[in-house]
């Protein structure tokens, strides 16, 4: 949690930005607070939409309590990786859309 305090003191001292975001999200998804972890990345992104690690962290918060939100995080995030050359990131994505599609229960 002593992450999570350093975060959020930086945050309210006003110095929000995309990594900020990134780093809060992060580790509150560690912390199995995906909801507040999916706020964070959601932030992160409408800073630097061509953020792809933040696309793919963000696909997976969304993954267990919604499918569909995932699977569109992870295409958008495959095209900023690929929009950047980032070839394993693009590819980690590709995994996890296809896993997710292929797993039982709805979309």
């Amino acid at each position: 949690m002593a992450m999570i305090e350093r975060f959020e003191a930086m945050l309210a001292a006003g110095k929000d930005g995309a990594l900020l975001r990134f780093g809060l999200g992060s580790e509150y998804l560690k912390a199995g607070d995906a909801q507040r972890a999916a706020l964070h990345f959601r932030e992160a992104l409408a800073r630097d939409p061509g953020y792809s690690a933040a696309w793919k962290l963000l696909g997976k918060a969304l993954e267990a309590g919604d499918r569909e939100g995932a699977a569109e995080a992870w295409r958008r995030g495959i095209a900023a990786a690929e929009a950047k050359g980032d070839k394993q990131a693009a590819r980690e994505m590709q995994v996890f859309l296809k896993r997710l599609e292929r797993a039982p229960g709805p979309p």
